[in-house]
């Protein structure tokens, strides 16, 4: 019994001289008393399990166990995985798998939806932005870690999952049954709108060939009289992709978001370094909604405060973390994050989001009638616009601006 404690105090010396010397270069003197007095309490609450529990416990379960918990008291998006967990987390997926298309995270040990994505079965089933999934095939997900939801929604292309739902303005929670599918997402979608005078670019996902689509948008729209960049329900993605495309838009030498973690001197910077792609007279507008999330927030907050856009439609959803992985010596791994980033303005939006320059909000009615003209557009075989009373500002601040521009 004695030797298995000193083994668990060992490990944690080894993670606390890491936390303490590894990660940080400053040859200063500290008080450990505090990290004592943690070990200290660990090693007694372990001989108390060890001696006590009605059964035999496994200790590295318990170890694990305890390296999880104390990941997830820090936020949402830092994470401790198992050999198992870290090994499925880091490798490709061999073959094909289905999912659900819908970003989700963990609030308050509750499984949160950010955003579906457009055209997977998720958005066609009608989950929202906003929803928080209680159950996962009759299975509480508060017990369970965002790895573990994430693993239990996907499977064979064809099954089925059923997902209980708490919508808030809805009385209870309600169940929908959903088919797992494969995840094609095409994640720029260019159209030309009000007669060909503006062109309208949705953004679904930064992915990495994302950047080098929307170019071919903003080229194609070059001489419009304004361009509508609509980013609702973008749960995010690539910090490069999004760095990119707000590169193309942006005048050279602006600056476009930046990192900072805890140390001053870790502060990193990302500057526009080549000439717009579209002549800097032609006005822009940006949709969001509550929907849209980390890499959407970053082109977001790059064009609103470099003056280059007018935002429109709801506050976002406010995630600015940056996360990075780190292997440990028997296979697990933890998900840590190491900084925030913030605008150009030195916004820090995270659980904030960004406030549009104009506020307009969708009813439920209007999001679901809006989703249900889309849906019976594809049904029909077509992929035109239907516009809604963001979209509609969207194009009346376009008109204005270019009104302002000409007089």
């Amino acid at each position: 019994m004695k030797s298995k404690v000193s083994m668990v105090i060992g490990v944690l010396l080894i993670f606390i001289a890491g936390m303490s010397f590894g990660l940080s270069s400053k040859a200063e003197k500290r008080d450990y008393s505090d990290e004592i007095q943690i070990i200290r309490t660990y090693t007694d609450v372990l001989k108390l399990v060890e001696d006590n529990y009605v059964e035999n416990p496994d200790k590295k379960q318990l170890l694990y166990g305890s390296l999880r918990g104390m990941l997830s008291a820090l936020d949402p998006y830092s994470t401790f995985f198992t050999p198992e967990e870290f090994k499925e987390f880091t490798s490709e997926t061999q073959g094909e798998f289905g999912g659900l298309g819908i970003e989700i995270t963990m609030e308050n040990n509750k499984l949160l939806v950010v955003s579906p994505i457009e055209d997977t079965p998720a958005y066609k089933a009608g989950i929202k932005a906003g929803d928080w999934i209680v159950e996962i095939d009759g299975e509480p997900t508060d017990k369970m870690t965002l790895f573990q939801a994430v693993k239990k929604m996907r499977g064979k292309p064809g099954t089925k999952v059923t997902l209980t739902i708490f919508r808030k303005g809805v009385d209870k929670p309600f169940k929908v049954e959903l088919t797992r599918d494969i995840i094609k997402v095409k994640s720029v979608k260019a159209k030309e709108i009000e007669n060909g005078k503006i062109g309208y670019i949705r953004l679904t996902q930064f992915q990495e060939n994302s950047a080098q689509e929307f170019e071919k948008a903003l080229k194609q729209f070059k001489n419009k009289e304004g361009i509508i960049i609509d980013l609702r329900n973008d749960p995010g993605g690539l910090l490069t992709s999004a760095v990119t495309i707000a590169d193309m838009i942006l005048p050279k030498g602006k600056l476009i978001v930046y990192t900072q973690g805890r140390d001053p001197k870790s502060r990193e910077e990302f500057y526009s370094q080549s000439d717009p792609v579209i002549p800097p007279h032609i006005p822009i507008a940006v949709l969001v909604n509550k929907g849209s999330a980390s890499a959407s927030e970053i082109l977001t907050g790059a064009l609103k405060d470099n003056k280059r856009a007018i935002i429109v439609g709801d506050t976002t959803f406010g995630k600015a973390s940056v996360q990075t992985l780190v292997p440990l010596p028997d296979g697990s791994g933890v998900k840590l994050t190491v900084a925030h980033y913030y605008t150009p303005n030195g916004n820090m939006i995270m659980n904030k989001g960004i406030t549009p320059d104009i506020i307009v909000k969708l009813t439920e009615q209007q999001e679901e009638e809006k989703a249900k003209a889309e849906r019976e557009a594809k049904m029909n075989g077509k992929d035109d616009i239907v516009k809604d009373p963001q979209l509609e500002a969207a194009i009346n601040a376009i008109k204005i601006l270019n009104f302002a521009k000409n007089n």
